[in-house]
């Protein structure tokens, strides 16, 4: 499994501190330095069955200053958000878990971090 990481996110070292705990193989992206494309972006959303607003962080500075509350939430404005997490990363939710079986989540929770766990 690979984990998307913000080193300096509590919920991140604690989804770390339940796999290392769980001695489960995984593999570290620091998305804020290898940020994740268009197509990577497409592809953990289907994994999630989430669109892209619903794992963007709109409280961040850079959601203000792109007025992204006031941005659609439709398919026709879909590309419009992805653009802006592969551009913008630190928009992106954190952490975000792909598993092996194809299955991911946003483990901003033990339950969460545990679902993926085999």
């Amino acid at each position: 499994m690979e984990i998307w990481i913000n080193p300096r996110c509590s919920k991140c070292r604690s989804a770390l501190s339940v796999l290392d705990a769980e001695s489960a193989q995984y593999t570290v992206r620091r998305y804020l330095e290898d940020p994740p494309t268009e197509d990577e972006l497409r592809e953990v959303l289907g994994r999630l069955g989430l669109e892209p607003w619903d794992i963007t962080r709109t409280g961040e500075q850079v959601a203000k200053e792109l007025g992204m509350d006031t941005w659609p939430r439709d398919e026709p404005a879909r590309e419009r958000w992805i653009a802006a997490l592969a551009e913008h990363p630190i928009l992106i939710q954190r952490p975000i878990i792909t598993a092996d079986d194809g299955s991911a989540v946003v483990g901003r929770t033990e339950a969460a971090v545990r679902s993926v766990l085999p």
